[in-house]
């Protein structure tokens, strides 16, 4: 599994939105940093809370000049149940991540429980804060559905960084 390094380039993603239209990683950058929140499925209660906080977000993180995505490796018909159960208005929501592509975003991947309404295959959550020059500010991996960040507490972190010309930590090779 691959180890992303805040300050280095990562891979470009390019993948359907359930709204229509494409999110290019490389095309679609936000004017400061762009938010990738990698969601396990629609078959995570949590990663639902976790999307429903930052939905209620997204313009507290645009008016930062922050732009946000949802992705997982769902299918168009989960990614869609997903965001009108969950009531995602505001989020664009990605779909059909590869495995290849979590992987190279060293994210974890799972496996379906037995009895369970997972997919066969699917990633573990993660969240990247990216420049718009696709390099990695700052990550955060799960191997397990909990301990996710904020989105609230990320924001005012965020402003802090911004303020003060924090820089990117865990660089060292």
């Amino acid at each position: 599994m691959p180890r992303l390094i805040p300050t280095h380039e990562v891979p470009d993603l390019d993948l359907p939105l359930i709204d229509g239209g494409r999110f290019s990683l490389a095309a679609d950058a936000g004017d400061y940093l762009t938010i990738l929140a990698f969601y396990r499925g629609k078959h995570c209660p949590l990663c639902r809370k976790w999307l429903q906080e930052l939905n209620g977000l997204v313009g507290d993180y645009a008016e930062r000049g922050i732009k946000v995505v949802a992705l997982s490796m769902d299918g168009e018909d989960r990614a869609q149940i997903a965001r009108d159960e969950w009531d995602i208005d505001n989020v664009p929501i990605a779909y059909g991540l590869s495995e290849d592509e979590a992987r190279a975003y060293g994210l974890y991947i799972s496996n379906k429980r037995e009895g369970s309404d997972e997919p066969d295959r699917f990633s573990e959550p993660g969240m990247f804060l990216i420049h718009p020059d696709r390099t990695l500010y700052a990550v955060t991996l799960q191997s397990m559905p909990f301990t996710r960040p904020s989105f609230k507490e990320l924001l005012g972190a965020l402003d802090f960084v911004k303020d003060k010309d924090y820089p990117p930590r865990g660089t060292v090779e």
